[in-house]
């Protein structure tokens, strides 16, 4: 076919923002260590499991609420509707206590696009047919549909209770000690993304910033909210709101302790541990050939299906291995720029 291009119109991408806040580390702290099936791939495994066996039974309480109905969620969703950039626990009580049960639940269900809105207002009413709708479109999800249904049917004063007691506590017990280093450690990584910004494409600097997370525009999709955050390091989590994608990115070592020229990135550590194993180099063989279910794995390499599961975790927490539905695939760009990160670090 012979195609006349005449139109002057760029394929169209989206705008960058950069957004921290103290309230984000404690959401994400929540998240993280009731995130079971993940815990031992997290850089804070050990003193997430020190901070269980000393944390005040309420606490523990809690957290237990939170993993049974994944309502960290819900502390993120309300943070997103919060004023941008606070730091004060006080400030963001005062927003919950004063929504209206309507209004709580509609901003904890999850956005799925501006077609599906009005299903999410009435299954915050409560309409049992938008609730099974919304639930449907989430299905492939492993956490949203029963999640959604919890939300829909919770009762607001408890569930008010419940995330303000979870926040408040872990302020206490977890975040108080260290603000002032932390703080200090979002500022100087956003001064630096900051300084890149203008000098990367929009795809590029979302990319860089995410070690490697490759994000193509999507319709509908203006925006890109980048937020730090060390709690969750090695794990980047891509979450949506309205007409924005959004990525709570690993803080590098670099931002962490700049003036350490011998500290190593600290992704640079974890691949170079992901491929030190022959397991896992089979793996990474396998899919550089082409992308592979679970299946697909355990059959070509003659593992045991809790084996590769193991591994490919690995491989996913070092950003070499990415996931599509039930296909798994190789991050090539990632594996590509090892030899040229292990030089940035040996000249830097």
């Amino acid at each position: 076919m012979n195609t006349l291009t005449i139109t002057g119109r760029k394929r169209e991408s989206y705008k960058v923002e950069l957004e921290y806040s103290l309230l984000w580390e404690c959401a994400l702290g929540i998240a993280a260590i009731t995130n079971t099936p993940l815990l031992d791939t997290l850089e804070k495994k050990g003193s997430f499991e020190t901070l269980r066996n000393e944390m005040p039974d309420e606490l523990v309480s809690e957290l237990n609420y939170v993993e049974e109905h994944n309502t960290w969620k819900s502390l993120l969703q309300l943070l997103h509707a919060f004023e941008r950039n606070s730091n004060d626990i006080e400030k963001f009580k005062i927003y919950v206590n004063n929504l209206s049960d309507v209004e709580l639940k509609y901003t904890c269900l999850p956005y799925f696009g501006t077609d599906l809105q009005e299903s999410r207002m009435l299954a915050a009413n409560g309409d049992k047919v938008a609730v099974d709708l919304i639930k449907q479109v989430a299905k492939e999800n492993p956490f949203l549909p029963a999640y959604i249904d919890f939300i829909s049917n919770v009762n607001g004063v408890d569930f008010k209770k419940h995330l303000l007691t979870v926040m408040s506590l872990w302020t206490e017990t977890v975040l108080d000690a260290d603000t002032n280093p932390l703080l200090a450690i979002l500022e100087r990584d956003l001064d630096e993304k900051r300084s890149m910004k203008d000098k990367l494409t929009p795809e590029e600097f979302v990319a860089w910033a995410t070690n490697g997370t490759e994000y193509i525009p999507e319709p509908s999709v203006h925006r890109v909210l980048l937020i730090p955050q060390l709690t969750y390091r090695p794990w980047t989590i891509v979450s949506d709101i309205e007409e924005t994608k959004v990525f709570y990115y690993p803080i590098p070592n670099t931002s962490i302790d700049p003036t350490d020229k011998y500290l190593p990135d600290y992704f640079l550590i974890q691949k170079h541990k992901a491929l030190g194993d022959e397991v896992r180099l089979r793996m990474v063989k396998l899919l550089s050939e082409q992308d592979c279910t679970l299946k697909d794995i355990t059959e070509q390499l003659e593992l045991g299906k809790s084996t590769v599961h193991h591994h490919l975790k690995i491989l996913k927490a070092a950003s070499l291995v990415g996931q599509k539905s039930s296909n798994y695939y190789l991050k090539e760009k990632s594996v590509a720029s090892l030899p040229k990160e292990l030089e940035l670090y040996l000249t830097q």
